[in-house]
Protein backbone atom coordinates (compact mmCIF):
# COMPACT_ATOMS: atom_id res chain seq x y z
CA UNK A 1 0.00 0.00 0.00
CA UNK A 2 1.43 3.40 -0.99
CA UNK A 3 1.66 6.27 1.50
CA UNK A 4 -1.17 8.26 -0.22
CA UNK A 5 -3.33 5.14 -0.02
CA UNK A 6 -2.44 4.79 3.66
CA UNK A 7 -3.45 8.41 4.28
CA UNK A 8 -6.77 7.83 2.52
CA UNK A 9 -7.41 4.73 4.63
CA UNK A 10 -6.59 6.63 7.82
CA UNK A 11 -8.98 9.44 6.88
CA UNK A 12 -11.70 6.93 6.06
CA UNK A 13 -11.21 5.22 9.43
CA UNK A 14 -11.44 8.58 11.20
CA UNK A 15 -14.66 9.43 9.40
CA UNK A 16 -16.10 6.03 10.25
CA UNK A 17 -15.18 6.55 13.90
CA UNK A 18 -16.81 9.97 13.92
CA UNK A 19 -19.94 8.36 12.51
CA UNK A 20 -20.29 6.26 15.67
CA UNK A 21 -21.76 9.30 17.42
CA UNK A 22 -25.39 9.73 16.28
CA UNK A 23 -25.95 13.21 14.87
CA UNK A 24 -29.41 13.52 16.35
CA UNK A 25 -28.70 11.89 19.71
CA UNK A 26 -30.37 13.23 22.82
CA UNK A 27 -28.21 15.55 24.93
CA UNK A 28 -26.87 13.58 27.87
CA UNK A 29 -26.85 14.90 31.42
CA UNK A 30 -23.72 16.75 32.52
CA UNK A 31 -21.95 15.41 35.60
CA UNK A 32 -19.42 17.15 37.85
CA UNK A 33 -17.39 15.41 40.56
CA UNK A 34 -15.63 16.74 43.67
CA UNK A 35 -13.34 14.74 45.95
CA UNK A 36 -13.89 15.92 49.53
CA UNK A 37 -10.84 16.19 51.79
CA UNK A 38 -9.71 18.32 54.70
CA UNK A 39 -6.56 19.14 52.75
CA UNK A 40 -8.73 20.97 50.19
CA UNK A 41 -9.96 23.48 52.77
CA UNK A 42 -8.41 26.95 52.96
CA UNK A 43 -6.63 26.85 55.32
CA UNK A 44 -6.24 23.04 55.24
CA UNK A 45 -7.96 21.05 58.01
CA UNK A 46 -6.24 18.04 59.60
CA UNK A 47 -9.16 15.63 59.34
CA UNK A 48 -9.33 11.91 58.53
CA UNK A 49 -12.69 12.62 56.90
CA UNK A 50 -13.34 12.22 53.22
CA UNK A 51 -16.03 11.78 50.65
CA UNK A 52 -17.21 12.48 47.15
CA UNK A 53 -19.90 14.75 45.74
CA UNK A 54 -21.57 14.72 42.34
CA UNK A 55 -23.71 17.38 40.67
CA UNK A 56 -25.79 16.14 37.75
CA UNK A 57 -27.36 18.72 35.45
CA UNK A 58 -30.18 17.53 33.19
CA UNK A 59 -31.99 20.53 31.75
CA UNK A 60 -33.26 22.46 34.77
CA UNK A 61 -32.88 19.48 37.11
CA UNK A 62 -29.89 19.66 39.46
CA UNK A 63 -29.25 16.45 41.39
CA UNK A 64 -26.89 16.64 44.37
CA UNK A 65 -25.40 13.31 45.47
CA UNK A 66 -22.74 12.86 48.11
CA UNK A 67 -21.30 10.40 50.58
CA UNK A 68 -18.89 11.20 53.40
CA UNK A 69 -17.35 9.49 56.44
CA UNK A 70 -14.83 9.69 59.31
CA UNK A 71 -15.42 13.34 60.14
CA UNK A 72 -14.13 14.59 63.47
CA UNK A 73 -17.05 16.93 64.11
CA UNK A 74 -20.78 16.54 63.61
CA UNK A 75 -22.14 17.90 60.34
CA UNK A 76 -23.73 21.33 60.70
CA UNK A 77 -24.36 22.23 57.04
CA UNK A 78 -23.33 21.58 53.44
CA UNK A 79 -23.37 23.83 50.39
CA UNK A 80 -22.06 24.53 46.93
CA UNK A 81 -19.86 27.62 47.02
CA UNK A 82 -19.33 29.79 43.95
CA UNK A 83 -17.56 31.37 42.06
CA UNK A 84 -13.75 31.28 42.35
CA UNK A 85 -10.88 28.96 41.40
CA UNK A 86 -9.26 26.74 44.04
CA UNK A 87 -8.16 27.32 46.72
CA UNK A 88 -10.01 30.63 47.14
CA UNK A 89 -12.84 30.87 49.66
CA UNK A 90 -16.09 32.28 48.30
CA UNK A 91 -19.74 32.62 49.29
CA UNK A 92 -22.54 30.07 49.24
CA UNK A 93 -24.47 29.69 45.98
CA UNK A 94 -27.07 27.11 47.04
CA UNK A 95 -29.72 27.11 49.75
CA UNK A 96 -28.95 28.33 53.23
CA UNK A 97 -28.51 27.41 56.01
CA UNK A 98 -27.95 24.05 54.24
CA UNK A 99 -29.34 21.68 51.63
CA UNK A 100 -32.79 20.61 52.88
CA UNK A 101 -32.64 17.17 54.45
CA UNK A 102 -28.85 17.01 54.45
CA UNK A 103 -27.79 14.74 57.34
CA UNK A 104 -26.66 16.83 60.33
CA UNK A 105 -25.35 15.84 63.76
CA UNK A 106 -23.47 12.90 62.22
CA UNK A 107 -19.89 12.12 61.18
CA UNK A 108 -20.79 10.04 58.14
CA UNK A 109 -23.72 9.82 55.77
CA UNK A 110 -25.16 10.02 52.28
CA UNK A 111 -27.41 12.48 50.48
CA UNK A 112 -29.31 12.50 47.18
CA UNK A 113 -31.74 15.26 46.28
CA UNK A 114 -33.03 17.02 43.17
CA UNK A 115 -33.51 20.77 42.74
CA UNK A 116 -35.03 23.05 40.10
CA UNK A 117 -32.36 25.34 38.63
CA UNK A 118 -35.14 27.63 37.45
CA UNK A 119 -36.49 28.22 40.98
CA UNK A 120 -35.30 31.07 43.21
CA UNK A 121 -35.53 28.78 46.25
CA UNK A 122 -32.65 26.66 44.95
CA UNK A 123 -30.16 29.48 45.59
CA UNK A 124 -28.79 31.60 48.39
CA UNK A 125 -30.66 34.95 48.11
CA UNK A 126 -27.33 36.81 48.23
CA UNK A 127 -26.11 34.77 45.24
CA UNK A 128 -29.27 35.65 43.29
CA UNK A 129 -28.84 39.35 44.10
CA UNK A 130 -25.21 39.25 42.95
CA UNK A 131 -26.23 37.72 39.62
CA UNK A 132 -28.96 39.95 38.29
CA UNK A 133 -31.66 39.25 40.85
CA UNK A 134 -33.22 36.38 38.88
CA UNK A 135 -33.11 32.58 39.02
CA UNK A 136 -31.92 32.57 35.40
CA UNK A 137 -29.00 34.82 36.28
CA UNK A 138 -28.07 32.58 39.21
CA UNK A 139 -28.39 29.47 37.03
CA UNK A 140 -26.13 30.92 34.36
CA UNK A 141 -23.52 32.00 36.90
CA UNK A 142 -23.47 28.59 38.60
CA UNK A 143 -23.21 26.59 35.36
CA UNK A 144 -20.51 28.89 34.01
CA UNK A 145 -18.54 28.47 37.23
CA UNK A 146 -18.93 24.67 37.19
CA UNK A 147 -17.65 24.50 33.62
CA UNK A 148 -14.69 26.66 34.62
CA UNK A 149 -13.79 24.70 37.76
CA UNK A 150 -14.84 27.60 39.98
CA UNK A 151 -17.34 25.96 42.33
CA UNK A 152 -16.79 23.65 45.30
CA UNK A 153 -18.71 21.48 47.74
CA UNK A 154 -18.13 22.16 51.43
CA UNK A 155 -19.20 20.17 54.48
CA UNK A 156 -19.22 22.30 57.65
CA UNK A 157 -18.95 20.63 61.05
CA UNK A 158 -18.78 21.42 64.76
CA UNK A 159 -15.03 20.71 64.59
CA UNK A 160 -14.46 23.03 61.62
CA UNK A 161 -17.32 25.53 61.23
CA UNK A 162 -15.70 26.97 58.10
CA UNK A 163 -15.62 23.51 56.53
CA UNK A 164 -14.01 20.19 57.46
CA UNK A 165 -13.92 18.59 54.01
CA UNK A 166 -14.18 20.25 50.64
CA UNK A 167 -13.68 19.56 46.94
CA UNK A 168 -13.59 21.58 43.72
CA UNK A 169 -15.98 20.34 41.03
CA UNK A 170 -14.59 19.11 37.71
CA UNK A 171 -16.53 17.99 34.65
CA UNK A 172 -16.70 14.24 34.03
CA UNK A 173 -16.60 13.51 30.25
CA UNK A 174 -19.55 11.60 28.85
CA UNK A 175 -18.96 7.82 28.64
CA UNK A 176 -19.57 7.98 24.87
CA UNK A 177 -16.90 10.65 24.51
CA UNK A 178 -14.44 8.51 26.45
CA UNK A 179 -15.19 5.52 24.20
CA UNK A 180 -14.66 7.56 21.03
CA UNK A 181 -11.44 9.04 22.40
CA UNK A 182 -10.02 5.62 23.33
CA UNK A 183 -11.03 4.16 19.97
CA UNK A 184 -9.42 7.11 18.22
CA UNK A 185 -6.17 6.58 20.12
CA UNK A 186 -6.26 2.90 19.12
CA UNK A 187 -6.67 3.67 15.42
CA UNK A 188 -3.94 6.32 15.53
CA UNK A 189 -1.55 3.91 17.28
CA UNK A 190 -2.25 1.14 14.79
CA UNK A 191 -1.69 3.52 11.89
CA UNK A 192 1.66 4.66 13.29
CA UNK A 193 2.82 1.06 13.82
CA UNK A 194 1.71 0.09 10.30
CA UNK A 195 3.50 3.06 8.77
CA UNK A 196 6.73 2.22 10.60
CA UNK A 197 6.52 -1.38 9.42
CA UNK A 198 5.90 -0.33 5.79
CA UNK A 199 8.76 2.14 5.64
CA UNK A 200 11.22 -0.30 7.25
CA UNK A 201 10.74 -2.72 4.36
Amino acid sequence: MSYPTFKLAAVAASLALAGLAPAGSVQAATVYKATLLGANENPPVASPGGGVAFLTIDGDLLTVSTTFSNLIGDVAAAHVHCCAPAPANVGVATQIPSFPGFPTGVTSGTYNQGFDLGALGTYNPAFVTANGGTAQGARTALLTALNGGQAYFNVHTSFAPGGEIRGQFALIPEPASWALMIAGFGIAGAAIRWRRAVFKT
